[in-house]
């Protein structure tokens, strides 16, 4: 009776080991590995062209845009205002202080004309 049980069966269900079922697991794990994502890289990571990465990391001149703002802004303030914003933030030590401006002597002219020498000259010296 043992024998019966095992052995000698016909020979259409005699499949694998264990029954059908287990032919039908193993053929599914033997599957050819379909092409999946790669699990190391970063999820929702969408690859991008080198060209593009080159023009956003590419140096941008920003000339044009630069004079086109300096020059826009023609407004010059005040003298007065100036030198009393910067006077609020200069320092009260007298190393912060700026150097006192001296004034030019400008050449004094003379207030005689060359008439009033030459009338000079003859009253003075006597002559013609």
């Amino acid at each position: 009776l043992p024998a019966a049980g095992r052995g000698k069966a016909p020979p259409g269900l005699q499949r694998g080991q264990d029954g059908p079922r287990a032919t039908g697991a193993a053929r599914r794990r033997k599957r050819a590995p379909e092409p999946s994502r790669n699990k190391a890289t970063v999820k929702g990571r969408v690859v991008k062209s080198a060209i593009e990465e080159y023009h956003k990391k590419k140096a941008v001149n920003h000339l044009r845009a630069n004079l086109q703002y300096m020059l826009k802004g023609r407004f010059v303030a005040n003298k007065a205002i100036t030198e009393q914003v910067l006077a609020q933030n200069r320092g009260r030590k007298s190393k912060d202080q700026p150097p006192k401006k001296v004034a030019k002597k400008k050449p004094e002219g003379t207030v005689f004309t060359e008439e009033d020498f030459r009338k000079f000259e003859r009253e003075y010296f006597g002559r013609p």
